[in-house]
């Protein structure tokens, strides 16, 4: 038997589901616009006459694009960076995050390394100090560079910590009396029941090794090893679609499309592209994503 609501209750639902579907257009409206602008003609990019849907409906951006060497290069770099990266930092807050989360009678200065850690979060020596401290190292202009300084996040190492403190001490006292020791009870206990809060890191990781742009800017010389962001940057700050007809790479009939073109829907053709891969991707980890935030 349904139960039936009461007037105020329906009246909470309608507005919810309103106010819910109102954010969420919202949100989604930059996204539709910018693939809008992708597809239209300059001359409506140029009076702003682009809205949600595309004027002068043209695939020119993105056949130039097609053929810019330069820009699948830099998505290959940020693909690398975005899987080697969150691969890395996936093992070193793991294994980070399992010997904090025990006693100070297991882990003897358990308390003095965990506020060292903390200490890092508030206080940084500074950009200067960063870059000579690379360059001593000889990461400028290294692909590591985009992996091995951010390898260890400290509010993660420590969010995954208190998840591992979470768990029974039951389960792991049974496991070390049946011979287990603690890297077996790591990967085969406590790793598969941590799986929500480790799928958010990953999440987390991947999302900000992918939209990272400045390590590029700041720390390479040399622009063929820009990731994506970084390319991207450069581009936005300085597009001029004419200059691609001089690389060579573009046939008579590619040239004279980019008289329909402009600036913005080159813009808006990469953005788009550079954005698609960790959207896509998204939904899938969603689940676990609200479960690891909980």
């Amino acid at each position: 038997m349904a139960i039936k609501q009461s007037k105020s209750r329906k009246a909470f639902v309608v507005i919810n589901y309103f106010l819910l579907g109102l954010l969420a257009i919202i949100c989604i409206f930059p996204f539709i616009h910018l693939l809008a602008v992708s597809l239209s003609g300059d001359e409506f990019t140029s009076a702003g006459l682009v809205s949600i849907f595309p004027r002068g409906f043209t695939f020119d951006a993105y056949k130039i694009l097609a053929t810019k060497p330069e820009f699948f290069k830099a998505f290959g770099i940020s693909v690398a960076r975005t899987v080697l990266g969150t691969a890395l930092a996936l093992l070193v807050i793991i294994l980070t995050a399992y010997p904090l989360s025990k006693s100070n009678k297991i882990l003897k200065g358990r308390t003095a390394i965990a506020w060292i850690f903390v200490f890092t979060m508030f206080f940084g020596g500074g950009l200067a100090s960063q870059y000579i401290l690379y360059l001593n190292l000889g990461l400028i202009d290294n692909f590591l560079v985009y992996i091995l300084p951010g390898a260890c996040d400290v509010w993660f190492v420590l969010m995954l910590m208190n998840y591992f403190r979470g768990i029974p001490k039951e389960i792991e006292e049974a496991a070390l009396i049946d011979g287990c020791n603690h890297f077996q009870i790591l990967f085969r206990i406590f790793v598969p029941i941590s799986v929500p809060v480790i799928v958010t890191i990953v999440l987390f990781t991947a999302v900000g090794h992918w939209n990272s742009w400045f390590d590029g800017i700041f720390f390479m010389s040399d622009t063929t090893l820009y990731p994506l962001q970084s390319y991207l940057y450069t581009m936005i700050e300085s597009s001029d679609p004419s200059k691609l007809a001089s690389n060579g790479t573009l046939t008579p009939e590619q040239i004279e499309s980019l008289k329909n073109l402009g600036s913005k829907n080159l813009q808006a053709a990469q953005i788009f592209l550079g954005m698609l891969p960790i959207t896509l991707v998204y939904p899938f980890l969603q689940k676990y994503f609200i479960k690891g935030i909980t």
